[in-house]
């Protein structure tokens, strides 16, 4: 167990991303090639949980969702409800910076595939609990795709079974600060935006409940 939320830039915790990190450190000696800190505000009331940086995306530019096609929807969409200030431009010095907001993922090396292992999941887990328990005013959790979702219950203690992955779904849960309330909503990938089975609109459907539901909150 560990009292970091963040992974140390050395992590060898899971033998295989760490085999994957050097081959790419190799190949591309100017990427970041190690585990992506979360970014945002350490007092945000809203966080959001992806699955494993991307190969060109966080793992090339050091930051989550930062390079690639999901984010290039998700901080569209972040920014749409109010939740960044600054230019989105896909590099982490475009001076974009979140408000109220913290991005983070549930194994925080790049995979091969983009496949994370279980074993690498359980691994990892400990640095997101802490990233949940070192956010004290956290209000707002959005998952973004099932292995996420699963990932953030068995983070925050819970069953899968009290809370079914469903798109658009939300559900009240207990978090180490107070009660929480997870949204979830299908992976802004590529390909899930190219077949349909997520569009900007379902998408800002999401953020809408969120927004909404934080807006709707007592002030501290």
């Amino acid at each position: 167990m560990t009292e970091l939320a963040e992974a140390p830039l050395d992590c060898d915790l899971c033998p295989r991303l760490l085999a994957f990190r050097q081959k790419n450190a190799a190949l591309y000696p100017d990427w970041f090639n190690a585990p992506v800190p979360s970014f945002g505000q350490d007092d945000a009331r809203f966080l959001v949980v992806g699955l494993a940086p991307g190969l060109r995306g966080a793992n090339r530019t050091g930051r989550p969702f930062t390079g690639d096609w999901a984010g290039d929807l998700l901080y569209r969409t972040i920014g749409k409800f109010g939740f960044s200030t600054g230019e989105y431009a896909s590099h982490a010095g475009d001076g974009l910076a979140l408000r109220d907001a913290m991005i983070t993922n549930a194994v925080r090396c790049v995979p091969p595939e983009n496949k994370p292992v279980g074993a690498e999941a359980n691994a990892c887990r400990p640095f997101l609990t802490e990233r949940f328990a070192q956010l004290p005013r956290l209000k707002a959790v959005l998952a973004l795709g099932k292995i996420a979702h699963d990932n953030t219950l068995r983070a925050l203690g819970h069953k899968l079974s009290s809370v079914k992955f469903m798109h658009a779904g939300a559900a009240d849960i207990d978090g180490p600060n107070g009660s929480l309330r997870l949204f979830s909503s299908y992976h802004c990938s590529r390909y899930n935006t190219n077949t349909g089975r997520l569009t900007e609109e379902m998408f800002d459907a999401v953020f809408e409940q969120i927004r909404d539901y934080l807006d709707g909150l007592p002030s501290d």
